[in-house]
């Protein structure tokens, strides 16, 4: 999207703004000739960046956590800049465990920045939005979707983002007859982060948009008239059709791959156009009787030296439903075995869990094994990174199937 100068001379403020998207959208209004406030993180660098497009950079040390910091770091923004005309909520924590595999200190962690540290930081900034002639406040956070399946494999990390997005819903109605928007924007599909790589794995970038994507639609939610657009929960790839972009293929990590994407968290696909072959959902039919073995059958023929070595990795499946039960694939010894059962050479390296019909769709190539992971239909414990290697075999075996 083009710059068009809107924001020159604008104050914005940005948590989490030392890489990711934070950074993006701090470069993309740098370009506009903003003054923009980054916090918290490997700043200077990021800083020297925003200078470097065109804005004006404060770095500022601090944990959205510590109301003191907050305030000086504000307090800053006033005495250098004279105001502050938009904030950016962005930094968040994010740990994908279910209830008994959740630390209280990652509990902690996630709805103290994610949900306090949001509010801590827009009440903190309002007095100053206030002031401002455009004031925005634009939370990274999704849609607030009650289905119990986003919350049944994550509800801790699903508590702490959704207590952002209440944040847009309650200060929206708020200050709304004040003439400060309060929005949310959230990534369609995954987006490339340190975060993502963290979850799936470096081959997460094939299947993944830039965060540019967000940038540039966060951009064009800034440049709105303020007292004409709040309270929405917004999509950043629909954002950016409203300003005509009809061709993503520039967002693309691998334009190749442009049409075979992740979606993200907390998007229905029934409620959504998106032509992105991997989040196709099948639907749950119940599974024929012996198709689980007719999978490991031809996992068995396909088996190779040259996989084995490329893999070096022992997987464990349970599965549930119709054809419940337990299965192995060898990947690391000899010339590589399948079986029922566990492995005889233990210990695995990772565990796979989901329903049988999800696992015969995923091998048959109707699901992505990091769309089912990230839809919550796959559980990994164990090594993430050498469990969606299997996406390679899975690949071979589509025709065969």
């Amino acid at each position: 999207m083009i710059n068009t100068g809107k924001l020159a001379g604008c104050t914005i403020f940005i948590t989490g703004a030392s890489r990711g998207i934070g950074k993006s959208i701090a470069l993309k209004a740098a370009k506009d000739g903003a003054n923009i406030v980054k916090l918290p993180g490997t700043i200077y660098t990021a800083a020297d960046e925003v200078e470097k497009a065109g804005g004006k950079a404060l770095p500022c040390i601090v944990d959205v956590r510590d109301e003191n910091q907050v305030l000086n770091a504000v307090k800053s923004s006033i005495d250098k800049f004279g105001g502050i005309d938009i904030l950016i909520n962005n930094a968040s924590a994010i740990s994908l465990t279910g209830t008994l595999n959740t630390e209280m200190k990652r509990y902690d962690l996630m709805n103290s920045i994610n949900a306090r540290g949001t509010f801590l930081v827009s009440k903190i900034c309002l007095p100053y939005l206030l002031k401002s002639k455009n004031p925005h406040i634009i939370n990274l956070s999704p849609p607030l979707n009650m289905q119990p399946f986003w919350f049944k494999n994550h509800v801790a990390y699903t508590m702490s983002k959704y207590g952002m997005s209440m944040c847009v819903l309650g200060m929206a109605e708020e200050f709304k007859e004040k003439g400060i928007a309060v929005n949310a924007i959230w990534p369609k599909t995954a987006i490339h982060t340190a975060a993502i790589e963290m979850l799936v794995g470096a081959e997460s970038s094939k299947t993944s948009r830039k965060p540019e994507i967000v940038a540039d639609a966060a951009y064009a939610l800034m440049c709105k008239n303020s007292k004409s657009i709040t309270g929405n929960f917004f999509i950043d790839e629909d954002i950016l059709k409203n300003e005509g972009i009809t061709d993503f293929t520039q967002y693309a990590c691998d334009p190749a791959n442009k049409e075979n994407l992740m979606l993200d968290f907390f998007l229905d696909l029934n409620s959504t156009d998106m032509r992105i072959v991997s989040s196709v959902q099948p639907k749950p039919a119940q599974a024929d009787t012996g198709k689980i073995a007719q999978i490991f059958s031809a996992i068995d023929k396909n088996i190779s030296s040259e996989l084995v070595n490329k893999t070096s990795a022992i997987f464990q499946f349970t599965l549930k439903g119709d054809e419940a039960g337990t299965w192995y694939l060898d990947l690391k010894n000899g010339k590589g075995s399948t079986g029922k059962g566990e492995s005889p050479n233990q210990p695995v390296d990772a565990t796979l869990t989901m329903d049988s019909a999800n696992f015969f769709a995923m091998f048959s190539g109707k699901l992505k094994p990091t769309t089912a992971f990230m839809m919550g239909k796959l559980k990994i414990n164990g090594n993430i990174q050498k469990a969606m290697k299997l996406e390679k075999l899975m690949t071979s075996l589509k025709s065969k199937l």
